[in-house]
């Protein structure tokens, strides 16, 4: 399968979504479709089945991560699951890594540059989100109320 074919299976609602603009979170999206088919041949071997599940909840969470923290308000809280997001591409390069033996060379080395990108990027993005701050300006505001008297409680 080519990514243009990929694509093409790719539903409106997602293409359509803002996040869609993010190429880290559209090659999460494409990573974790490839690993569900990595892991059902890795799964048929029963030796094999929880480090396939360990596999595939890491891709997962890859691009949750991902589209959860673009949906924060703060870059603090965007850094932060972008940091998980990343977390969870390292742990999967163990796991891939890990099957070699399992799956093909070229897939496994297509799948470990896969990742690397995915790191790359967010290794770029996580601190240019902690730069960004949503608030209000600080404003002073006067008040009448003297602080030193007692004030009725309901």
């Amino acid at each position: 399968m080519t990514y243009e074919e990929w694509l093409a299976t790719v539903p409106e609602t997602i293409t359509t979504d803002p996040l869609w603009k993010m190429k880290v979170y559209r090659l999460a999206l494409l990573l974790n479709d490839l690993a569900w088919r990595d892991t059902l041949q890795l799964a048929s071997e029963h030796r094999l089945s929880g480090v396939a599940d360990q596999l595939l909840r890491a891709v997962g969470s890859i691009g949750a991560n991902i589209a959860e923290g673009y949906s924060r308000n703060s870059g603090k809280d965007r850094a932060r699951f972008y940091e998980y997001a990343l977390g969870s591409a390292r742990e999967s390069r163990h796991w891939y890594y890990s099957v070699r033996y399992h799956l093909t060379d070229t897939v496994v080395q297509h799948r470990l540059d896969m990742l690397a990108q995915i790191c790359r990027l967010l290794m770029t993005m996580t601190p240019e989100e902690r730069k960004h701050t949503i608030a209000e300006p600080r404003a002073e505001y006067e008040t009448d109320i003297d602080p030193s008297t007692t004030l009725p409680l309901a």
